[in-house]
């Protein structure tokens, strides 16, 4: 019997953000970074690549760790010891070729460059480091900003792509020169090459070998960008709790071609929210298309970004075709922080027109329709957590707040105060009689449309109510008072 595929789609412990997810024969892959649980820093792991069948998108497995970062000599060299967000692609010589950048404590030389490059026989095996991406005369490939890497087999040709963008030109001209010494610093660049622009998302192709620049990156995007719907702003102060805004580019391009257009996936300033770009040419005359997803649902049915029904953060991701449906990947914050992420994938349509409307963040991802009525679950599969003021995050640690987090093995939703909300989309309880909720602390708990609970142990203890429903049904779970922590549901 096939498991169902929940969100998170992998185990609890596994920590893989910025999925670019590829489908290669009868299984598809995800290809991501990867967090330690309770980690602080971004990436801290080797890469880990995780793979189901195509028919069966609740069975997720691993070889274990396919790449180290010590297997780059720059790793070493340049104290940057981990890994950010990858690409593979599958090469005209049928190996399968891995890009990366590296980086160092909370994205110290993320920046820096150049790409690397790893080789291996399958998708995931154990890959061998190959070279930096360089020009034919050797000099890496140190052009614009070299982050997030994303790389398609264009019918032989090798389209890379990359690329970091900071809206500083939304600030006052006093500010500019101040802001140019700032991205001097940031991208290790000179202020001559500031002045020339070095930010921004950018296309070149590859020779056939893979690592060898055959036609110089250039941006795709034009260089200023008001008045258009990816016009982006800095935000002095604070809006929102957010110190940029806007749909434009800000960084993790991915790449996909779907019949003639090509579809350019990436995260836009606002951080949380994974937008795309349609073209008929790879390297110019992109169009704005929209929001694919939020993953604090901002913007779906209207919501308002004070009104994030998630603690938000950095988002990357991409789209994939598995069988005969589109899926979103992307990623989840827990712990209260950036760094330790989980993925999480939802199922989109791509319409007659090509255009992706919005969709929400549930519970239920890859499963291909609703959770089963009967049963036990996590907790932790939440969809939505919120205490009504949900920040978003960037580069730090939030404390005071309804999180999802870890006690050894276990995985919990901890600091549940007065007002929060846990929710979870979608079961289908035509069958389901009780529903038991197991926890810890004080205080009452509202299963909404079915009654409540009253919680007063100190040690996790089970609590049963009546429950009834339909097909489709969302379970809200309100703390009306006191403090607790979620361990576990269970229908029958």
């Amino acid at each position: 019997m096939k498991k169902q595929a929940m969100n998170p789609y992998l185990p609890l412990g596994a920590y893989i953000p910025d999925g670019e997810p590829h489908v290669f024969g009868d299984r598809v892959y995800i290809f991501g970074s990867h967090d330690k649980e309770g980690g602080d820093t971004y990436c801290m792991l080797g890469y880990e690549f995780w793979s189901a069948p195509v028919d069966d998108l609740g069975n997720w497995s691993s070889k274990g760790i396919n790449f180290s970062a010590s297997q780059d000599p720059l790793s070493i060299e340049t104290n940057r010891p981990y890994l950010y967000a990858p690409d593979v692609c599958q090469g005209s010589d049928g190996r399968f070729y891995l890009y990366y950048c590296l980086s160092g404590e909370k994205g110290q030389g993320g920046y820096h460059g150049p790409i690397g490059v790893a080789v291996c026989d399958t998708p995931d095996g154990k890959y061998e480091f190959l070279n930096h991406v360089h020009y034919p005369d050797g000099r890496p490939c140190m052009d614009f900003v070299p982050f997030d890497p994303a790389v398609i087999n264009d019918d032989g040709v090798i389209r890379l792509y990359y690329g970091a963008r900071y809206p500083f030109d939304s600030l006052p001209k006093i500010s500019q020169p101040t802001m140019r010494i700032v991205q001097a610093s940031m991208f290790k660049k000179s202020l001559k090459d500031i002045k020339k622009g070095v930010m921004g998302a950018v296309h070149c192709i590859l020779e056939p070998d893979m690592v060898t620049i055959l036609n110089p990156p250039k941006p795709i995007f034009p260089a200023s960008l008001r008045g258009t719907p990816m016009e982006s702003r800095m935000c002095i102060p604070p809006r929102d709790g957010q110190f940029m805004a806007g749909h434009g580019f800000f960084e993790g391009a991915s790449i996909r071609k779907i019949g003639s257009t090509y579809y350019f996936i990436y995260s836009s300033v606002y951080n949380h929210e994974l937008c795309y770009c349609t073209s008929q040419y790879p390297d110019r005359d992109f169009v704005y298309g929209g929001v694919i997803l939020s993953t604090g649902d901002v913007g779906y049915a209207g919501r308002l970004p004070r009104e994030r029904v998630n603690n938000t953060g950095t988002t990357h991701g991409s789209i994939e075709k598995i069988g005969d449906e589109w899926y979103i990947f992307y990623h989840r914050l827990t712990h209260g922080t950036d760094y330790s992420r989980q993925a999480c994938a939802e199922r989109i349509v791509i319409n007659p027109d090509g255009s992706i409307p919005q969709v929400q963040v549930t519970s239920c991802g890859l499963n291909g329709g609703d959770l089963d009525g009967i049963g036990s679950y996590n907790a932790t599969i939440c969809c939505q957590l919120t205490n009504g003021k949900m920040p978003h995050s960037s580069n730090g640690k939030h404390e005071g707040m309804p999180m999802i987090s870890h006690e050894g093995e276990t995985h919990i939703v901890q600091d549940i105060t007065t007002g929060t909300k846990t929710v979870y989309k979608y079961f289908d309880l035509s069958q389901t009689r009780q529903l038991t909720i197991t926890a810890r602390g004080e205080g009452n708990l509202l299963v909404h449309g079915q009654g409540q609970i009253h919680v007063a142990s100190s040690s996790w203890t089970a609590y049963r109510i009546p429950i009834s429903g339909g097909a489709h049904t969302e379970l809200i779970l309100e703390s009306l008072s006191g403090k607790m922590d979620l361990l576990e549901l269970t229908f029958q």
